[in-house]
């Protein structure tokens, strides 16, 4: 007989907001936008009291302006987004079986089998318990037997509250709730329900599946089986383990530091570009250096997460200067970066990120079309 599955979904409430709230109390109860400046930019995120004016994430910031003047504009503290976004995977990381970040203030635990030891509602609450008394920050969660409907709970529980639909329930849950907060319907497919008469998930759930799929095609399907509540897709298990990396050994043992500092950022340019090919941003760099006589060094730090040359690059430098032995040949140097994860839209939505992705991605378009080799920064050459 197969295991009842059981999923909880949990998601920091306007997680940028409430860690500036913390930084300064006098925040808590105005209205907040975490973005760009006045006229550009977007939405990272807003307070609730923003959102009862309409602004929303996303939503450029001259039109947020425009619907509440009176919003306090805060610039975001990546740093400090990082370190408790750190805390609660360690939290989660601590107690969970299997979980999966799906983004910097959001997480799926997969509890599956647990039931045989602990309740998973009381298990669930407990873990959020410690997570708001260890970070102070509100979170909410959803618990059901799959992702789809978790993550839809926790969007009904919001703010800072919890929702569990019991298995065999999922049909139910879904069937009053409108159909713009079906998980996975566009905008283009949602403006096609309607047209056919159908306001809730309910309504697409009782419509006869072939007469749907003559309507909207082969998406058809899957949408109609996820209208009664059915969604198959896994917690993937979260590993920070896993790291990009780039040495060289030199052909003869030097102590240039012209030379040595041109390789070091080589090399950390080639792994940023690797980061930004997997769509991947980094927490962790390390530089490591090895002498003549064989003996490896290295030295690491915890860096607010990051795909850009020029906010990894310092941070090799700095980490050089820390670990060489001053005057001594080395023989190898590497550069390597860790903690990666898939947060890079959400944590670099600062400063001016549209013009500044841009410019990297025509440099790795050069990159990709001419050889890795052909675009470099200054100090590079």
């Amino acid at each position: 007989m197969e295991k009842q599955r059981y999923i909880a979904h949990f998601d920091l409430d306007a997680f940028f907001v409430e860690v500036e709230i913390l930084k300064d109390p006098s925040l808590r109860g105005k209205p907040l936008i975490v973005g760009g400046s006045r006229d550009r930019g977007v939405v990272t995120t807003c307070s609730y009291e923003a959102r009862k004016f309409g602004v929303a994430s996303a939503m450029p910031m001259k039109k947020a302006m425009q619907l509440c003047p009176q919003a306090i504009l805060l610039q975001g503290s990546r740093d400090r987004y990082s370190h408790y976004s750190r805390m609660v995977t360690e939290i989660i990381a601590a107690k969970a079986p299997l979980f999966e970040k799906a983004s910097i203030d959001e997480f799926y635990v997969d509890i599956t089998g647990m039931d045989r030891f602990f309740q998973p509602l009381k298990w669930t609450i407990e873990l959020r318990e410690e997570i708001m008394e260890k970070t102070k920050l509100p979170i909410s969660f959803g618990l059901a037997s799959n992702k789809m409907i978790a993550k839809m709970a926790t969007n009904e529980a919001k703010p800072n509250g919890y929702l569990q639909v019991l298995p065999g329930r999922e049909k139910e849950f879904l069937a009053p709730l409108p159909l713009s907060r079906f998980m996975g319907v566009g905008e283009h497919t949602l403006k096609n329900l309607h047209a056919l008469g159908f306001s809730t998930i309910g309504d697409l759930a009782s419509y006869p599946l072939e007469v749907l799929e003559k309507t909207v095609g082969n998406y058809a399907v899957d949408l109609w089986h996820r209208a009664q509540g059915q969604h198959h897709s896994e917690v993937h298990a979260y590993h920070e383990s896993k790291s990009i990396s780039n040495e060289n050994t030199f052909e003869e043992n030097t102590n240039d530091m012209e030379f040595l500092m041109s390789q070091l950022v080589k090399m950390t340019e080639k792994v940023a570009f690797n980061l930004r090919n997997d769509d991947k941003m980094a927490g962790c760099l390390a530089v490591k250096i090895r002498y003549p006589d064989f003996e490896t060094t290295s030295k690491q730090s915890s860096i607010p997460y990051t795909f850009f040359d020029d906010e990894l690059i310092p941070v090799a430098k700095t980490l050089f200067h820390q670990l060489y032995r001053k005057g001594e040949k080395i023989r190898l140097l590497g550069v390597r970066v860790s903690e990666l994860t898939r947060e890079a839209l959400q944590t670099n939505l600062f400063s001016d990120p549209a013009r500044k992705a841009g410019l990297y991605k025509a440099i790795d378009d050069v990159k990709d079309r001419f050889g890795r080799d052909a675009v470099g920064s200054g100090g590079s050459f």
